[in-house]
């Protein structure tokens, strides 16, 4: 029964007469279905790779993009620290002001806390900051003095100079500048911040405090243990500098010396 019913139904399938092409055009139309939707499929995977192509050449562009500017910026940091003559500076109250001191002529020192050398009033010669020395330049304004610090004898790094009194008294402007006495890695000092911009500077002072014009240590209350900073400014018949004391009861200021004394000396750009 199962076997005659099967055969009916086949043999009415192949003598149906409703609609036979219309039979064959749903197959036709199934099969070219079929293909499209595979070429879809197939495009689509290949877009896919394609996508995944370049988002992953985009990240790796991005990836070596940043690379190459955290390399500058190691570089630059490299080059301030290992080369003493780079220094990337600070702008303190409209004046560029160099984050360490400077050592040997045209060199700064290795770090912001450390006291650089001494130097006599426009000249070129520099002296330590601890011990006996030999040689001094002695006595009470003696040449080269001028009416300010010469260029030939300014021993900043090339860029740089010794700053004017003008430019160290807007360093302590306490309307635009903020002075705070702190100690950097063991060093006593003040942080100078530039109110407006919280960008800042620190400068150290000296166990030794200065040289004399006889090239001892000054032993003055105020001086013992204070960093004192020239300027290239003349004034009357001495010169001018700024103290930065040691001493928390005494404040920043600015201050007149003989020429023959040693100060250290915080560089702006020239």
């Amino acid at each position: 029964m199962a076997v005659a019913t099967t055969a009916f139904v086949f043999v009415q399938w192949q003598n149906r007469s409703d609609h036979p092409a219309a039979d064959i055009n749903t197959i036709k139309c199934l099969f070219l279905n079929s293909i499209l939707m595979t070429k879809v499929k197939f495009l689509y995977f290949w877009l896919f790779i394609a996508l995944g192509i370049v988002t992953v050449a985009f990240n790796s562009c991005g990836n070596a993009s940043e690379q190459k500017e955290n390399a500058l910026k190691q570089e630059e940091s490299l080059n301030n620290s290992d080369n003493p003559s780079n220094d990337e500076g600070v702008i303190i109250n409209g004046v560029k002001w160099a984050t360490r001191n400077v050592a040997a002529p045209g060199t700064f020192a290795a770090k912001p806390e450390d006291s650089g050398m001494f130097y006599q009033w426009n000249r070129k010669k520099a002296w330590p900051t601890t011990g006996d020395v030999t040689g001094w330049n002695e006595g009470f304004y003696k040449t080269p003095i001028g009416t300010t610090w010469e260029k030939s004898n300014d021993p900043s790094p090339a860029g740089w100079r010794v700053p004017t009194i003008e430019e160290l008294q807007k360093l302590l402007d306490t309307n635009k500048v903020s002075r705070v006495r702190t100690t950097q890695n063991g060093i006593d000092g003040r942080i100078f911040t530039d109110k407006a911009t919280g960008k800042d500077i620190f400068l150290p002072t000296v166990a030794g405090g200065r040289r004399g014009y006889n090239h001892m240590f000054v032993t003055t209350f105020v001086s013992v243990g204070s960093g004192i900073y020239w300027s290239s400014t003349r004034q009357g018949d001495g010169t001018g500098f700024m103290i930065v004391p040691t001493n928390k009861l005494l404040n920043c200021a600015i201050g007149m010396g003989d020429h023959n004394e040693g100060h250290s000396i915080r560089p702006v750009a020239d």
